[in-house]
């Protein structure tokens, strides 16, 4: 349930109705836009909720139920779309950001030169992992710390702020030492004790989609973060598993507008895993944009076919600095900047 203040509501008026809220034994969450202060009621208690109850308090305009069973990352709670800092832009806003690195850190000196060739062809953040969930136990599983600390000197270096994935609630504390932004992968998107950590952690958070997982298990996936007051949350679509074997993943292309009516949260694109074959990136890319994409995230090597993990849909250098003019045609298009 949530409840719509009136836009000359007091604050004593909100006080009173976030009261009654924790009287009755939920949690109260606060939205406040240019017009309207909306409070979503969001937990269990033995006391039910009456809208009467609420409906008839000073300052109170209505009051909604929502069917979904996400509250806080619904449009019904916050209308406006939430807004993430990112490297001095935000994600969510009219410019489209692009995230870009190697899947895995492989040396100090190959993520300080990927970095730098990042930054000049127009990213605005660097992707790169340090911990590597990995199909086979025996491949690589990442240089941890290490590589932790040499994306931190690439950042030194470049100002591109650090994306990188955090794989169980032990490294949390390490990761967010270093790291600017936690990336949950889609293996990791319904472990609900990371989700609760991560949320406590008060640090960005990219949420990748599974692969096998509906719009709705994201979304509830995403309600574990906010309802711990963290909502700087970035959605992302990287593809789900069907029949189909030309491609690594399926790109659920309608994934992007469906998020984009039913959350205020940004959505981005992983187009690299979406369908795990370079040649089909750049076009991805370009689809994820003319959906309504807030932002892209982007595999990319200097020598793919030497990468120790994903080099086939690892873009070179060259290759992404094409396709970042490439989006940045087709965010025009669609009234956008990149």
């Amino acid at each position: 349930m949530i409840v719509v203040m009136k836009p000359a509501s007091t604050a004593q008026q909100i006080s009173d109705v976030i009261a009654r809220v924790k009287s009755d034994g939920y949690d109260a969450h606060l939205s406040q836009g240019e017009q309207h202060t909306i409070i979503g009621v969001v937990g269990e208690s033995p006391t039910p909720l009456r809208e009467e109850n609420y409906g008839t308090m000073e300052g109170v305009e209505k009051v909604m139920r929502i069917s979904a069973p996400y509250k806080l990352a619904s449009r019904h709670f916050h209308p406006h779309d939430t807004l993430v800092p990112l490297n001095g832009s935000h994600m969510g806003s009219k410019k489209v950001l692009i995230i870009a690195g190697p899947c895995s850190v492989e040396s100090r000196e190959q993520i300080i030169d990927i970095a730098c060739q990042m930054k000049e062809a127009g990213a605005t953040a660097l992707r790169g992992g340090a911990f590597k969930p990995r199909t086979s136990p025996y491949s690589f599983q990442g240089h941890g710390e290490k590589a932790l600390q040499w994306l931190a000197e690439a950042r030194e270096r470049t100002g591109l702020p650090i994306v990188t994935e955090v794989m169980d609630t032990a490294q949390v504390p390490m990761v967010c030492q270093y790291a600017d932004v936690l990336q949950i992968g889609a293996r990791n998107m319904q472990n609900f004790s990371l989700l609760n950590v991560v949320g406590e952690s008060q640090h960005t958070i990219l949420l990748k989609r599974g692969m096998s997982s509906t719009v709705e298990d994201l979304l509830m996936s995403a309600e574990y973060v906010l309802s711990h007051g963290n909502n700087r949350v970035m959605l992302c679509e990287r593809g789900i598993r069907t029949f189909e074997k030309a491609t690594r993943n399926t790109f659920d292309v309608n994934a992007i507008p469906v998020l984009k009516n039913l959350t205020h949260l940004p959505v981005i694109a992983d187009p690299s895993h979406a369908v795990g074959l370079w040649e089909y990136v750049e076009a991805i890319a370009r689809s994820a944009v003319a959906a309504g994409a807030d932002g892209l995230i982007v595999e990319v090597h200097p020598e793919p076919d030497k990468a120790i993990s994903d080099g086939r849909q690892s873009l070179k250098p060259e290759r992404f600095k094409a396709m970042v003019q490439q989006v940045q045609r087709i965010a025009e298009a669609v009234g956008r900047t990149a």
